[in-house]
């Protein structure tokens, strides 16, 4: 990905440990896009909603949670985890290295104002702002709007502060542990959070914490799978964004794929306990969130990440 100089997020925030980090900007209110006119992301079926109604921590596109620590994943979807974090050391917030002093830092800012970009112009084609979202780096542990995390959750969104979390440790273990190396599959889970994002500013996320309270764990799991397979179209509308800014590299959509099949729920599965068990999947199988992303990449359309209706 051709990164390299280009323009940071002012919306990073640093929390790593004693390092220099920095307070990124405010987030507005919550905005929503309208169903005239533009282009109409899906909701997931109903009406316009409202606001975040509860707690829901979307985590990234692994079930980390899950297969390192035990817990059901769908209870940090929603807030419903009865474990406990550590809270963090590391609250304190500074300015963000200087631009060419941390390069992964300066790669993180730059995906990051690539995803402002393209999500404003998506915005304001239906005549609507958008509030953009602040993420956060942090180091072991972390506090949040969604309560405490650490490391092992891997990389999250939460709802309730509108903000993105992600220990960049969790880089090194996307490649050695997961198999999927390159900048561009990096790239890829910061766009897939931020794609929760979109989510919850257009009522998906409060949506399906409301569901979830009548539905069983397994339906709650395929509801969660549906979630996550729209972040990853809207990852791959990113990625063609991307491509029209002359950003890509030869490899770079290859990168994404495999990044996604490493990280299907089957494939995770497998690899940790040797067999898949299909109705605790609530990410989605290798070959979905390949196909999802594609989708998203292809088209570029996020009206076209539709996941609520058919099969997928």
């Amino acid at each position: 990905m051709k990164w390299q100089g280009r323009e940071r997020s002012s919306n990073v925030e640093d929390r790593r440990g004693a390092r220099r980090g920095g307070l990124g900007g405010g987030l507005g209110g919550l905005g929503g896009l309208g169903r005239g006119g533009g282009i109409r992301l899906p909701t997931g079926g109903g009406g316009g909603r409202g606001g975040i109604s509860s707690i829901i921590g979307i985590v990234i596109v692994l079930g980390i949670i899950w297969f390192a620590t035990g817990t059901n994943p769908i209870d940090v979807l929603t807030g419903g985890s009865s474990s406990s974090a550590p809270t963090s050391s590391n609250a304190s917030s500074r300015q963000l290295p200087a631009q060419g002093e941390d390069e992964l830092a300066d790669f993180v800012g730059v995906v990051v104002k690539e995803t402002e970009d393209l999500w404003s112009e998506q915005f304001a084609a239906s005549g609507q702002d958008y509030p953009e979202p602040r993420v956060v780096l942090f180091t072991d542990a972390v506090n949040t709007g969604c309560g405490a995390a650490d490391s092992s959750t891997g990389p999250f969104y939460c709802p309730e502060d509108q903000q993105v979390y992600i220990d960049l440790s969790f880089y090194d273990q996307l490649h050695q542990q997961f198999g999927a190396p390159g900048d561009f599959a990096q790239a890829y889970v910061l766009a897939h959070e931020v794609g929760h994002h979109v989510q919850n500013l257009t009522g998906v996320l409060p949506e399906f914490n409301q569901a979830r309270q009548s539905m069983s764990q397994e339906e709650a799991n395929a509801y969660s799978v549906r979630v996550e397979l729209q972040a990853d179209c809207y990852a791959g509308v990113w990625a063609n964004y991307a491509g029209q800014q002359n950003l890509l590299d030869n490899g770079d959509i290859e990168e994404a794929l495999n990044a996604a099949n490493q990280i299907g729920d089957d494939t995770l599965q497998e690899r940790m306990q040797g067999y898949a068990v299909p109705k605790t999947f609530n990410h989605g199988t290798s070959a979905q969130r390949k196909s999802w992303f594609e989708r998203g990449y292809q088209s570029g359309d996020p009206g076209d990440c539709d996941t609520f209706s058919g099969n997928v």
